[in-house]
Parts: structure tokens; C-alpha cells; sequence
């Protein structure tokens, strides 16, 4: 086991993919000499070389299309959008080309690329450096779209995500880059756990659901509510599509009430269709109707408002507050008050 950042893990999982398969080729801007704005690239090209850690110019369709000529030739591209808001420009090539590429060749094409992209807000960037773009592309069929967390799932999803014949958006907390944890460097390729929600925490009260930077936000609230005698299960999604909905709707089975949290707009979000699909699939179990935890429908607000944006420790237990009919802010007393 090595203690790694999420940065780190990332890093250590695309050499390792590099390592493994000499297909695996990165693109982005100023990922090579620089090592990326982050850093997460950093000494890729001086190991591998600058046929296989290309610096691109500045030009998000141009990297995504040259990424979808790499696949048509056997490649395995990873591209790197340099900030969230910066992957619009490529939004053509990655809906049009990429998503659809197999399905319109009969399975005779595969767009095996990794698109990573540095997501979300709480690091006092300017415009379109926090962005939440990932239900545009939950909602393009034939994208697999996943978030990590923590370093261990960073570092396995990376990997995994390359090693898919799909088309694959990476979702990268940036301000959960310098998160330290635990990785095994050895662990083995499952080709599934990408794709599974992850129970973190078991609870018997409320069912919390969050991804991305937002998950270590709800263990601090199960922590919290564990104080004051209420136990909270925390479910990290990892994959955004498609979502694996068996251990959240094993968890509202048990709890009757659900609560689900992300950075990005409450309409159209990630959030509305968990809270629908959940209603689905256990409308006889729920207690109370589920409640979203979500960044406002507003576009992301300059640095110095971004604290009233984020969704925060106060903010989610205000929602678990909600869904047990405690005293909130939403309702006054809550529901059944």
C-alpha cells in the first residue's frame, strides 16, 4: 500500500496504464513538459516521450478529434480537457462523433478514449474553471460518465476507464486533489467496480447519495448526525452513467428516505434522476418524498460567492433535517409538522 493524493493516484494510474499498454497515448495542453496545470502528467513525457504525451494546442475539438482518428487506428487515447468549462468547445466531437461512433458501424468501430476533466467549484477560480458539465453528457447515449472521490477509486478508475472499449468522461474533484489516502498500486483490474455504487457508510435512518467532491462532504455529515443519535448510510454513485441502482435501492428498502447531493444545478441534475428512478423502483418503502442537495440554478458565481454555492456540511444536514421531518429551513418544521 503507498499513502497517495487523489493527484498522485491519478498520475500513478495513467502510467501504470502506459506501462501496461503501449496503445494508451495522452493528449492535452500543456500536459507534457509542464506536466499539466495540476500536475497530475508530471514526468510522463520525459519516461514515455512525445509521440506518446502529446501538448496540443489550444483547441478542445481538435484534441477529441484527433483522439477519435487515434481510436479508428488501434490507439487508446486519453485526453485531458484542461477545466471543466473549457470541454464546450469540444461538446460537437464528443456528442456527435464519439457517442455514436459504434452504434453507427454496426460494433465494427470502437472508441476506446478517456476523456479526463478537472470538475467543479471551491478553489476560487474565475469563470469557466468550476463548472458541473456532467449532466449533459449523462444524458448523450453511448458515454459511459464516471466521478471518483477518493485516491483508491482514482487511481483503479483511471485504469479502468482506459482499459474500456467505450467511450469514457472522467470526472476529476479538483478540489479533492490533495485528498491523501491509501492505494493499492497492485490491485486487480475487475472491469466492474467503475461501475458499482459504493456503500461507505451503513445507516438506518437516511439514505444519503452523493459523488464527486460531495462525498467526503456526506461523511462529515454522518459524523455529525451520528452525534445527535442518527445514523446516516452514505452511498458513493462512482459511475453517473449508467447508474448502478441495486445498493441504493437495498439502502431505501431499509431506510424509507433518501437524500441526494451534487455541486451542480438542482434542474436536470444527476439528482433528479436518482430521486426518480429510487421512486420508482421503492415508492411503497419511502417515508418522505427524497430530497436534493445541489448547487443553485444560477451559472457558477465569481470566487467570493462560491461558499453560498457549494453545497456544505450545514447545507446537507439541513436536507437530511428535511427528509426526517426535523426542523429545516426548507419547511419550517418539516414534513408531518
Amino acid at each position: 500500500m503507498s499513502t497517495l493524493t487523489l493527484s498522485k493516484a491519478i498520475g500513478a494510474g495513467l502510467r501504470r496504464a502506459m506501462e501496461t499498454d503501449p496503445k494508451v497515448v495522452l493528449l492535452g495542453e500543456d500536459i507534457g513538459k509542464l506536466g499539466g496545470v495540476y500536475r497530475i502528467t508530471d514526468g510522463l513525457q520525459a519516461d514515455f516521450g512525445e509521440r506518446r504525451v502529446l501538448d496540443t494546442p489550444l483547441a478542445e475539438s481538435a484534441i477529441i478529434g484527433a483522439a477519435v482518428g487515434l481510436a479508428y487506428r488501434g490507439y487508446r487515447p486519453v485526453c485531458e480537457i484542461q477545466f471543466d468549462g473549457f470541454i464546450y468547445p469540444a461538446f460537437d466531437q464528443i456528442v456527435s462523433q464519439v457517442s455514436r461512433m459504434h452504434y453507427r458501424t454496426k460494433g465494427a468501430v470502437r472508441m476506446p478514449i478517456t476523456i479526463r476533466v478537472p470538475w467543479g467549484g471551491g478553489i476560487g477560480a474565475a469563470e469557466h474553471h468550476s463548472d458541473s458539465p456532467e449532466a449533459y453528457f449523462t444524458h448523450t447515449a453511448g458515454l459511459r460518465v464516471v466521478a471518483c472521490s477518493n485516491p483508491q477509486n482514482a487511481y483503479t478508475m483511471i485504469r479502468e476507464a482506459i482499459a474500456s472499449d467505450d467511450p469514457v468522461l472522467y470526472f476529476e474533484p479538483k478540489r479533492r486533489y490533495h485528498l491523501k489516502g491509501e492505494v493499492d498500486l497492485e490491485a486487480p483490474l475487475s472491469g466492474q467496480s467503475a461501475g458499482r455504487s459504493q456503500v461507505l457508510v451503513a445507516g438506518t435512518d437516511v439514505t444519503v447519495v452523493a459523488y464527486g467532491a460531495l462525498v467526503q462532504t456526506a461523511l462529515d455529515a454522518a459524523a455529525a448526525a451520528e452525534r445527535e443519535g442518527i445514523s446516516i448510510e452514505v452511498i458513493d454513485l462512482l459511475s453517473l452513467s449508467p447508474i448502478d441502482y441495486a445498493p441504493i435501492a437495498q439502502s431505501v428498502r431499509r431506510t424509507g428516505r433518501l437524500v441526494v447531493a451534487h455541486e451542480a444545478a438542482l434542474t436536470g441534475g444527476v439528482g433528479a434522476e436518482v430521486c426518480a428512478s429510487i421512486t420508482e423502483r421503492c415508492f411503497e418503502y419511502l417515508e418522505a418524498a427524497p430530497v436534493r442537495v445541489t448547487g443553485h440554478d444560477i451559472p457558477y458565481p465569481p470566487a467570493k460567492a462560491e461558499g453560498h454555492h457549494i453545497p456544505d456540511l450545514d447545507r446537507l444536514l439541513d436536507g437530511i433535517d428535511c427528509a426526517l421531518g426535523r426542523p429545516n429551513s426548507r419547511s419550517g418544521m418539516g414534513a408531518g409538522s
